[in-house]
Order: structure tokens, then sequence, then C-alpha cells
């Protein structure tokens, strides 16, 4: 009995150590599986790592074996599977508000945001508030405010692989990366090379796919593949061009050998250049000189020619996180600056890639900013001081998978790379097409330059009055989408100029894809007299005289007829008494004025009153100089400057008067603005005089007047004779005749310099008549004034 009992126990004890051994074993085989993971995790081996933490989690199940493989799948963007193993993760008591907080992230991305938080959260110790980074209802309006676009699949370049990165030459063949080729057959969904510096022998060599190369299509459809000539190459994408030096920038994973008993690295991407022919040849390849493929990665270059700039994307040391947008500077000679970062507005803690500029927009990808889930296109507002105002892109150019590689050619053809649902391969290469028109306004100065610094543009839908998004293009040309058989209304507006509308623009009935305008902004002619007259007074009198009542009431209407124009009253005395009584008379003069207006209801604002007294005389009569009378009447005035566009710090529409007329030339807006003004006189002389009669010495003043304020225009005077007496004595007459109302303007300050002035005889008579009336000869007597630009 005793000896059975020890067999028993020894029965039981032999079964316990080998209960415990296969334990141990179980234990040993888990850990030696952990340890193995970790490795693949560590080289970036994703896909691999993931299925060995799932062997490891099968045997006992762990909370941060699951959170391992969950983070796996997120690398290798298998969002699908990391959401089913972010659901497990937060099962775990251990989980914490960061694994909620990817476990929601991750709902989102899969759902298209049509998941509700409260729901994700229920069971948890968490509220929706402790969250506030996610912005679901943002995520929602995102999937639901959907641009009127298309993708359409580019012809001819896609394959079963992953085609990315569509880049145009100026003669339109096409460059794209590419990794098809003889592929052998595996369950194992491929490493995406878009964003980690994950390039290597081993990596690609085990997940079975071919390594990328650029892939050239000419305008024929024929496919070449591009050769670096560089035999360390094994990855290669991301072509950019700089067209101007006939180079082609990209990016390319080397082999790097590990020397012996040195730890194991993974390698970083870099970026290369070299020069590039018409048939897509290349040669004398060049590392840019801040690759370090040992320590970063700098991949995705984009050429800015017009900044001399080079963007990319790298995980460089002193960055925001992941890997940063930066750019660096070249001159002429290719000589490199230092990597600038483009700062916390543009980079997060994740990963931002593919820059791209155009006019005032940089593009980018990014998955560190708010989204639709995966990598999302994000535009912008670009200046050479300034990078912000990050906007995303929204649906359909975003999806819940990878959109990157956002480009725009020359011609305005869009394109996209993503491996959303429903593509070809693993990555497809979209175009972009407008479910609508599109406007393509060019705004130019004066002078035919391309405006391409700040000006406003407002571009609305008549129908719903809703206002469209616009754009710049690379030349700096307006562009917007336009919905089809609709109105539209534009203005367009800058500081110091003309405002321009445009209420014809219309899709109604056009078959063309394109509408295209072409405006002008033409600067505003600020306080430019358009008209200038004198009225006068008798001694010691402020009543406004008969004879000047039809040119205030000229004044009066034009007034009220255009609203851009203000009057300048300035009024004067002769030298005649005392100082203080000429001041208050004068100014009783300019009241005067302004009195007799108001039956026009002018607004005050738009009359300014001045009064000099006997400060400012016209001619030499001062105290105590004995003149005659004429002369001292000359002084007795009030000058009345009609000024067109009179506050500087207004912006003017342009008058509908000038909406037929050239607004760039400012001589033009003078004459249309004074056409009925008469504001140039012809000056009449008696028989064989030359000598200027009072009458016009009147009207000569109002001249002086505005040469005196126009500084921009010149005086043309021609002199002419009647018929009568020789071609010789008539040509010296008509010399005389200019020559007299020259000096006459020029004793009123006019600079001879902007006057010429010529003589004609009787060679150029109004009426050519053997027997002339008296009448006719006078207006053969005469000097002709023009304004001149």
């Amino acid at each position: 009995m005793v000896l059975t009992m020890k067999n028993l126990f020894t029965t039981i004890l032999i079964g316990f150590l080998l209960f415990l051994g296969t334990g141990l074993r179980e234990l040993h085989a888990q850990s030696a599986l952990l340890r193995y993971a970790d490795k693949q995790y560590s080289l970036d081996n994703y896909q691999h790592a993931a299925e060995v933490y799932e062997q490891a989690y099968a045997k006992k199940e762990k909370h941060q074996t699951a959170r391992q493989i969950a983070q796996s799948y997120d690398k290798i963007r298998d969002y699908e599977k990391a959401n089913e193993w972010w659901a497990k993760v937060v099962k775990f008591e251990e989980a914490d508000r960061e694994d909620y907080y990817e476990y929601l992230l991750s709902s989102y991305l899969v759902n298209s945001g049509e998941v509700e938080m409260e729901a994700l959260l229920e069971g948890s110790d968490f509220t929706a508030d402790d969250f506030p980074e996610i912005d679901a209802q943002k995520m929602k309006t995102l999937y639901s405010e959907r641009a009127n676009l298309k993708l359409v699949p580019v012809a001819g370049v896609n394959s079963s692989g992953s085609d990315m990165g569509m880049s145009v030459d100026r003669n339109k063949n096409m460059y794209f990366a590419s990794d098809r080729g003889a592929v052998t057959p595996t369950e194992k969904p491929a490493i995406r090379l878009d964003l980690n510096n994950i390039y290597s022998e081993e990596k690609y060599d085990f997940n079975d796919r071919e390594f990328f190369r650029i892939i050239r299509k000419d305008t024929s459809g024929n496919l070449t593949e591009l050769n670096t000539g560089n035999e360390e190459v094994l990855h290669f994408s991301d072509p950019s061009f700089m067209h101007e030096k006939g180079l082609m920038f990209y990016t390319v994973t080397r082999r790097i050998t590990k020397a012996k008993k040195t730890p194991e690295f993974a390698v970083g991407t870099e970026i290369y250049y070299s020069k590039i022919d018409e048939s897509g040849m290349m040669s004398e390849h060049q590392a840019m000189p801040f690759n370090a493929a040992t320590k970063y990665g700098v991949m995705h270059p984009f050429v800015d020619e017009e900044a001399k700039r080079i963007y990319f994307s790298s995980d460089m040391s002193g960055g925001q996180g992941g890997f940063d947008l930066y750019y660096v500077s070249y001159d002429e000679d290719l000589n490199f600056g230092t990597p600038t970062n483009l700062g916390s507005e543009i980079n997060t803690g994740k990963n931002e890639s593919h820059p791209y500029r155009v006019g005032d927009k940089l593009y980018f990808s990014s998955n560190g900013h708010p989204g639709l889930g995966g990598l999302d296109v994000f535009k912008a507002d670009y200046s050479e001081s300034q990078i912000g105002n990050v906007t995303n892109m929204g649906a359909p150019i975003n999806s819940n998978r990878d959109d990157f590689a956002y480009s725009i050619t020359e011609e305005g053809k869009r394109y996209l790379s993503s491996d959303r649902t429903g593509g070809q391969g693993l990555d497809d290469i979209y175009s972009i097409e407008a479910l609508n028109k599109k406007l393509i306004a060019r705004v130019k100065d004066c002078d035919d330059n391309m405006i391409t610094e700040s000006f406003t543009a407002i571009l609305t839908e008549k129908d719903n009055r809703g206002t469209i998004e616009t754009t710049r293009g690379a030349d700096g040309s307006l562009n917007a989408d336009l919905n089809p058989e609709s109105n539209f209304e534009l203005k367009i507006s800058k500081k110091g100029y003309f405002s321009i509308y445009d209420n014809t623009l219309s899709t109604v009935g056009l078959e063309a894809e394109t509408l295209e305008r072409e405006y002008r902004l033409a600067k505003i002619p600020y306080q430019m007299p358009v008209y200038v007259d004198i009225v006068y007074y008798d001694l010691d009198k402020s009543v406004i005289r008969t004879d000047a009542e039809p040119t205030l009431d000229k004044l009066g209407e034009l007034m009220q007829k255009y609203s851009f124009l203000d009057l300048r009253v300035a009024s004067h005395t002769d030298a005649r008494a005392s100082d203080e009584y000429n001041e208050a008379l004068s100014q009783r003069r300019a009241d005067a004025v302004l009195e007799f207006l108001n039956k026009y209801n002018i607004g005050k604002e738009r009359v300014r009153a001045e009064w000099f007294g006997e400060e400012k005389l016209t001619n030499d009569c001062g105290d105590g100089v004995p003149c005659p009378e004429p002369d001292h009447q000359l002084n007795r005035r009030s000058e009345l400057v009609l000024e067109a566009f009179p506050d500087p710090d207004k912006d003017y529409e342009l008058p509908k008067e000038l909406l037929d007329k050239d607004i760039c030339d400012e001589l033009g807006i003078f004459e249309e603005l004074q056409r009925e003004l008469n504001a140039v006189p012809i000056v009449y002389f008696d028989f064989d005089k030359s000598n200027i009669r009072p009458v016009h010495k009147k009207e000569l003043e109002r001249t002086a007047i505005m040469m005196k304020r126009m500084k921009n225009l010149n005086l043309y005077i021609a002199g002419h004779t009647d018929q009568r007496g020789s071609e010789e004595y008539n040509k010296s007459l008509s010399e005389r005749r200019s020559a007299v109302v020259m000096e006459y303007l020029v004793n009123r300050g006019v600079e001879a310099a902007r006057m010429q002035h010529e003589w004609f005889g009787k060679t150029q008579p109004i009426h050519d008549c053997g027997t002339c009336s008296e009448a006719q000869h006078q207006e053969n007597r005469r000097t002709e004034l023009k304004l001149r630009k």
C-alpha cells in the first residue's frame, strides 16, 4: 500500500514537472516571438512584425502585444485591421487615454466619419470632453461637403502595383514612380514607400515587390523606364523638374553596406538630381549636400523655379516630429543654402510630405492635421515671407485612405495619387476633373504686366448669390470652378485702382471647358482737375454777377451728374484796401459761391472753400502800383476747380461714362470728362494784330490754373492767320500769335518745357475761301490750344 502511494506521488510529481516544463516552453516561445517581432518593428518591417505579434498574442493575450499589432497595421496603412486591433486594445483594463484616442481616430477613419464618439466610449471612464483635439463635426463636414470634382484614373499609367507621383515636362511627357513588374505571389500587403524612410533591400525583398523606379510615358503612350546611371540606387521616385537648367530632382534609396560588428540600421532616403534630355536620358547624377542616409531621410523634392527653392520632406533632427516640410534656397550656380523648416503652422508631430507650390498656394499631404483619415491633401497660403492658414481640401480629393502627391501642371491639369478603394493597384494616379467649367481671368496693369501681388476677387453666382472660391494659377491668373448653365458676377479690386465689375460671365450654353477673361486694373487719377473756370466780381463786392451765373450753373449741373467730382473754390481780391479787409471780402466771395450752389443740393463735403485776400495776385498790380481797371479786374476773382476722384483714401468705382473707354489713358479720361466743358479755349485776334484781347486773358487765366494743377499734361499751341496777306508775312504773324499765348502762360507760372508752340500762317484755315466774310476771316485768325500727355 505504501509502495502504491509512493508510485502515485511519483506519477503526480512527474506530471506536474511535465506541465510546468510545457508552460515554461510556451512562455519562452512567446518571449522569443515578442523579441523577434520587436526587432522587426525596430527595422520598420511592420508587416512581418504584425504577423509575429499575432502569433505571440495567440499564445497569450496581452495589452501591450495587441497595441503593437494595432500600431504595426497603422504603419503599413492597413486601417481596417488596425481598427480591429485598437478595438481589442481598449477592452483591456490597462487601456489608457492614448489607447482610446487612437481607437477613436481609427474608427472615424474606416467609417468615413459616420460614427458617434459617445457610442465608442461607452463603458469606459472617458467622455467626448476628454478628447478636445478630435473635431468630430469637422470630420463629418469634410466628408459631406464634396467639391464638384471627379477623379479619373490616368489612362495607360496605372498597374496592379503601386504607381504614384505624377510630373509632366514642358513637352507633355509624363513621369511617375512605379513598382510594377514581375511579382511573386503572396498574401502579404506591400509595404508603402511614400512616407517612411523604410527603403532597404531586406525590406522590399521580404514584401515580394519590385523596386520603385521612374517611368516615362511619352505623348505617343510609350512607357520607358529611366536609369539614373547610379548602380547603388535601389529605389528611385518623386520626379521634379528644374526646366531652366534641364535637370530632374528625385528621391533615391541606395544600397549601403553595413560594416561587420556594427549595429543594424535603417537606410534613409536621399535626394539626387541629374541632367535629363528631351528623350528622358539621365546623366551626371549629383547628391544634395544635406543627404545623410544613415541618420535621417530626405524625400519628395519639389523645384520652385520662381522662388529658387527646393521644398522637401525630412525627419532630420530639430523638426516638429515625424517628417516635416523644409525648403532650401539655391542660386544660379546651384549652390544650396541651409534647410529651413516651414514651422509649426505647417508641420505637426506626425508626418508632412509631397510639397507642391503653385501661385499663392502651397499644397502638401499630412496625417497630423485634422482630416478624413490617412494622409490628406492640404493647402496653405503662400508668400516668400510667410506660409500659413492650412486648409483641408476635403472630399473627393481626400478620402479615408492615403491621398498624396497633389500636383498642377502649367496648363492647369491636376493630378493626385491615392490608395483609395476601387483602384487598379496598391496606389493609383488620378486626374482631377471638374464636373463644372473653369474660369481663367488674367488681371493686368496698364503696362500689360500681369498683376501678381495682392488684389481682392469676389466671384458670385447670380441665382443663389453664393460666393465661389478663387485661386491663383502659376502665372498669377485668377482661377475658379464654375457650375454649368449658370450666370456669375465678378468684382476685382485693389487699393488705389478702379474696381472692375463683370456681370457678363456665363456658362449657359458654353461648350468649351474654360471661360477666359482679361481685365485691366488702372490706377485712380486722384485729385485730377478736369475743369477750371473763374468768376469775377465788381470792386468791393461779393455778389455773384449775372455773367458768372452760367458758369456756376454749369458746375452745379456737372456735380449733380458726376458724383466723383468735387469743387475747390479759391477766392481773391485786388490789392486795394487793407489786408484784413480784403481777407474778409475774399471769404464773403467764397461763401457766395457756396450759397449759389445750394439750389443743386450738393453736399457740403463736396465743396472746399478757401480765401486769400490780396495774397495771390495774378499780375503786378500790388499796393500803390497804378494799373488799368481790366488788370485789377483779373485779381477780383474766385477760381473754380472741378477735381475728379478727390479723396486719396477712397476706392472709386469706374464711372459708367468711362466703361467703354481706355481707362489706362489718363489724358483720354480727362478729355472724356471735359468734353462738354470746353476746358481749353481758342484765342482769337484782331486783324493784323498779335496782342491778347481782355476776354481771352480770362480764358488763359483758367488755362494757367489747369496746367499748374495737372503736372502730367503738356500744352500744344498753334498760331494761324486768315488768308489775306503774303505767305511769308502771315507765317511771321502766326508765330507772334502763338508766342504771345505761350509767354502769357509762362508769366502765370506754367513751365515753358511743358509747352510746344508752332505756327502755320494761312496754310490751315478753318474756312478756305477766296472771298470770306468778316466772321469767317475772324475764325481763321486764331491760336488753338490742345492738351497732350
